[in-house]
């Protein structure tokens, strides 16, 4: 079996809409869901389905997770526990895609989709099962994604006013590329209680490298 080649962003290109979530996140109190901490980047639901990005050297990387629901991929302990078929997440890949994996299982969590960047192109071994990628909506995949992920957020907040939603405002804040201050914050969310500083402090969190 050869890898499958797969049409996803370069891992650089995502930073300004996952810093401008995880400032968002942050700023309403949920900033676990969402976070920089180099060299990974890290995204969850909140529900137990969840992607974390970890940058290689080289400009490599690699994305792996799962969803809690829909992964139908069961690797290695994750086939045991639910006495699956296992499914070779890293069948004919790279050693260098092993060592984030094998961080991921240390932890106790099992995972449904490996992804390897080799500086120019994504991969992922071969099989037909949905490996809950899709599922798990990693929201800054796109630009509208992080735009309705925010503004869900934003509306979820007990003071966020009724009215035309700051869309400018959110733009700015994911162009900042993760160059992000207190007011790029403030703009996007209510006038009480949002934690601007903590939202400005997790998105620069993007700027590591």
């Amino acid at each position: 079996m050869a890898l499958v080649q797969l049409d996803l962003p370069d891992p650089m290109a995502l930073r300004g809409r996952w810093a401008a979530l995880a400032a968002v996140l942050a700023a309403s109190g949920h900033g676990e869901r969402c976070r920089a901490l180099w060299p990974l980047w890290h995204y969850d639901d909140g529900h137990g389905s969840w992607a974390d990005l970890h940058h290689l050297d080289e400009g490599r990387a690699v994305l792996l997770g799962q969803d809690r629901n829909e992964s139908e991929t069961f690797y290695a302990e994750a086939s045991d526990f639910f006495e699956e078929k296992e499914t070779d997440l890293l069948a004919d890949a790279p050693e260098w895609w092993e060592p984030p994996v094998r961080r991921v299982r240390d932890a106790e969590l099992f995972l449904g989709f490996v992804y390897g960047f080799d500086g120019g192109t994504w991969h992922r071994a071969e099989y037909d099962l949905e490996d809950g990628f899709v599922s798990v909506g990693l929201p800054v995949l796109a630009t509208a994604l992080t735009t309705g992920k925010i503004l869900a957020t934003v509306r979820r907040m007990p003071d966020s006013e009724e009215g035309r939603p700051a869309y400018e405002a959110i733009d700015a804040l994911i162009a900042a590329d993760g160059e992000v201050d207190a007011g790029l914050v403030a703009a996007v969310g209510p006038a009480a209680g949002w934690d601007v500083e903590a939202g400005a402090a997790a998105a620069r969190a993007f700027l590591a490298v």
